[in-house]
């Protein structure tokens, strides 16, 4: 595992379409029981080298009911973004996830966890890779028939500050889809 994480943490393979250059950002341990797969490190999470170090972090932090410390604990959460460079800004805010690195190296990785216990989809970027034919033809409806995905795989919405318009149109995700979530989180881990 050590090998495979130093090796994506060297990876330049698009080094060419960053604006900001290369800096992988995941964090993956052998043991890791839950993977936690997003999108693409925002400016916050490049320049301090932390996954989810940031609002959208925090409110993940809080849909799963877990501490900072329990979340960075990497024997319970591996953090595997679709694309581990920041993409840089497009129109209405970051350009999508670079197309090379899951491919390049996801299965690698998910081989070196033979533990996982269940994989969060978080955004449709990661939901669409994942699932394939069995996404929902959005988000919203994707996230609506989460229990079809069980147990494997938990497709949620990203938590970025920027869903407020969605949360707002959909307010059963957090009455009823996120207590589901938190109660997985509990029986996998043993939040206390």
């Amino acid at each position: 595992m050590e090998e495979l994480l130093y090796k994506i943490r060297q990876c330049a393979i698009c080094e060419a379409h960053l604006p900001l250059g290369p800096r992988p950002i995941v964090t993956a341990n052998s043991k890791s029981k839950i993977v936690i797969i997003g999108q693409a490190p925002g400016t916050s999470v490049h320049k301090t080298g932390i996954p989810w170090n940031d609002p959208s972090g925090r409110q993940l932090r809080k849909w799963l009911g877990v501490s900072d410390e329990v979340f960075y604990d990497e024997t319970k959460f591996a953090l595997m973004p679709m694309g581990f460079c920041y993409p840089g800004k497009g129109k209405t805010g970051d350009l999508p996830p670079r197309k090379e690195c899951a491919p390049q190296w996801h299965e690698a990785l998910l081989q070196e966890m033979p533990n996982i216990e269940l994989v969060i989809l978080i955004g449709l970027y990661a939901q669409k890779y994942y699932l394939q034919q069995d996404a929902k033809n959005t988000l919203t409806e994707t996230v609506a028939n989460y229990k079809a995905y069980l147990p494997k795989y938990f497709p949620i919405p990203h938590p970025s500050p920027n869903n407020r318009f969605w949360k707002g149109k959909n307010p059963w995700f957090e009455e009823d889809v996120v207590p589901e979530l938190r109660k997985i989180i509990e029986n996998l881990i043993c939040v206390r």
